[in-house]
């Protein structure tokens, strides 16, 4: 494995564990949290939650560890008789299609219905209880897709 990709898998394994641990609090007590909330009150405080989600260091974790792992996906693709490639390339996939493609497609748009919709509404509260059961389940997903790719960056960089 080339300094490069020993770098790039080490920053792309970081940034895996990270995302997931930042999932892992919404899947397994933040979101609870809300629901233990009246359902106006809920809405509300995570339309404030995903107003403030997008900072350019979230975003730079999100989506620079998915660019980080579309490099290394690549690279392994092109080498995948090198030792680790295998896992690279694994890795690479479960981070942009668990975390980028289902954040991007999945989940912003339901944050984005929710910001539409008056949380003391009878459309808003409805919605709230959609919105509970749908988006925590794929985060569960969010969650986990991560975890196994820094996981397996790990194993990886042992594997040479």
């Amino acid at each position: 494995m080339s300094p490069f990709t020993q770098t790039l898998t080490i920053i792309s394994a970081v940034g895996a564990a990270t995302a997931a641990g930042a999932f892992f609090t919404f899947s397994t007590f933040t979101m609870k949290g809300l629901e233990r909330l009246a359902p106006a009150q809920g809405a509300a405080a995570m339309q404030a939650i995903n107003k403030e989600a997008p900072t350019p260091l979230f975003m730079l974790l999100l989506f620079g560890t998915g660019a980080t792992c579309l490099v290394l996906m690549i690279s392994a693709a092109l080498h995948l008789q090198d030792p680790g490639a295998w896992y690279r390339l694994i890795a690479g996939g479960l981070y942009v299609v668990g975390v980028v493609l289902l954040t991007v497609g999945y989940h912003v748009p339901r944050n984005n219905r929710l910001e539409g919709l008056d949380p003391s509404s009878a459309e808003g509260i409805a919605y709230w209880a959609t919105y509970l059961e749908e988006w925590v389940r794929m985060n569960h997903v969010r969650t986990i897709a991560p975890l196994v790719a820094a996981v397996l960056l790990t194993v990886s960089l042992q594997a040479d």
